[in-house]
């Protein structure tokens, strides 16, 4: 048994303050990023014991999917390994009948959830993403739509010539549920600049998640770390979570996202300075339990991206603060382009087994934490239909496939303007 009288003064200290249920400082939790060995597990211990007031013993997820419907962007982003220039051969671009037939075929197998992220393409008209809402409200009222990213919800209110409230009011009323937290990487605008050229801003994706949540729309917050990110700029990072949550209330989670450096051409290419291969297993687990020290009393919800860290490493981060591994995903193409190697589905079976093989209770969710399903003893499970399918890609098809299809080949032509017109009159 480890007592704090045996740990550092800095280390013990902090995780005294945070047992107490008191706020921690960026300079407190400082000394809690070098913690290896003893005082690591001390700081994971407080963090489960932390997570266990704030969320409780449950363990949750969601049944989801995710449709990247074009990898053509006109960012640049040093990071990415998925977007591709309009003039590639690997573009691609789904027709909104063709997301329509994805959201059906998940409402089937029993999604509750439907997530939105792609590619900045040119060539789209200022109320494409408000139509695509409409399109799939229509067809599949039932499923949330959790959709747009602050860097797309700026790029589609600069080509409509709206304000980000009065965009956001119409994807709104258009059927947005929420948004994803993404495009935040680390918010520290030096960081910005070195990692993503020409991306949303700090500041700009401040706004648009303020503006959302003063609308009613929740949102998650990320942090993607282990690249070019000091520990100090990512625990600001954290703290200005914490000052937007407890200013509006609107975030649902906080997802750590780690950088995965394989074919990011950041890394690859070295294109800057420094630039490190993602965060070590000890990084991980440090940043999970300080993030839970940090925002649990604000943002009890911390998730666990299995995509990131797969099944094993996210059994054990359920016990180092996080109460949530996200959802069944059907579809990945960002993280799986970028060279991670954990799949782009997992069933639900598989999710409720590693919940309770870290002693937890699993549970189905929705998009805004509602428990749906409490699974208390296995024989609860039952057979759904997500859990016979053995074979995602073949079921789901895959970003490679989509990346050599002539069939979704993008076309740099206003056709997508054009029917979406003409879907209006």
């Amino acid at each position: 048994m480890i007592t704090l009288g045996e740990l550092s003064p800095p280390v013990a200290h902090a995780l005294e303050r945070a047992l107490e249920g008191r706020a921690l400082s960026v300079e407190e939790c400082e000394p809690l990023c070098r913690t290896t060995g003893r005082e690591l597990f001390a700081l994971g211990f407080v963090a489960d014991e932390l997570r266990r007031r704030q969320a409780g013993e449950l363990v949750t997820y969601v049944v989801n999917r995710n449709i990247n419907f074009t990898n053509v962007c006109v960012k640049s982003c040093h990071f990415c390994a998925f977007s591709r220039d309009h003039r590639s051969e690997e573009g691609y671009f789904l027709s909104v009948e063709q997301v329509v037939e994805r959201a059906l075929e998940a409402r089937a197998l029993g999604a509750t959830e439907l997530c939105l992220q792609a590619g900045i393409a040119p060539g789209l008209g200022g109320d494409y993403y408000v139509d695509l809402c409409r399109a799939l409200k229509r067809a599949a009222p039932e499923l949330h739509l959790h959709a747009f990213s602050p860097e797309e919800v700026k790029y589609g209110a600069r080509l409509a010539g709206r304000s980000f409230r009065d965009y956001l009011t119409e994807l709104r009323d258009a059927g947005l549920g929420s948004l994803p937290g993404t495009s935040a990487e680390i918010l520290d605008d030096a960081v910005r600049e070195r990692l993503a050229p020409g991306r949303i801003s700090t500041a700009e994706w401040l706004e648009v998640i303020r503006t959302a949540h003063g609308l009613g729309i929740p949102t998650t917050s990320t942090m993607m770390f282990g690249h070019l990110e000091t520990d100090l700029e990512r625990l600001r990072h954290l703290a200005l979570l914490r000052e937007v949550q407890e200013e509006t209330g609107g975030f649902t989670e906080f997802v750590p996202l780690a950088f995965v450096h394989t074919e990011a051409p950041l890394y690859a290419k070295r294109l800057a300075p420094g630039v490190r291969p993602g965060p070590t297993g000890n990084e991980v687990l440090r940043l999970f339990a300080i993030s839970r020290l940090m925002l649990g009393a604000s943002i009890p919800n911390l998730q666990v991206s299995w995509v990131k860290e797969g099944l094993r490493e996210a059994a054990w981060l359920l016990s180092c603060g996080a109460n949530d591994l996200g959802g069944t995903l059907m579809n990945e193409s960002i993280s799986t382009a970028a060279g991670a190697g954990h799949g782009q589905f997992v069933t639900p079976r598989e999710l409720r087994r590693t919940i309770r093989d870290a002693g937890r209770i699993p549970a189905e969710r929705s998009t805004r934490y509602g428990i749906l399903r409490r699974f208390d003893e296995p024989s609860e499970d039952g057979d759904d239909a997500l859990d016979r399918v053995d074979d995602a890609d073949a079921r789901f098809g895959s970003y490679a496939a989509l990346t050599r299809s002539s069939e979704d080949r993008f076309v740099l032509v206003r056709e997508v303007g054009k029917k979406a017109r003409a879907a209006r009159r």
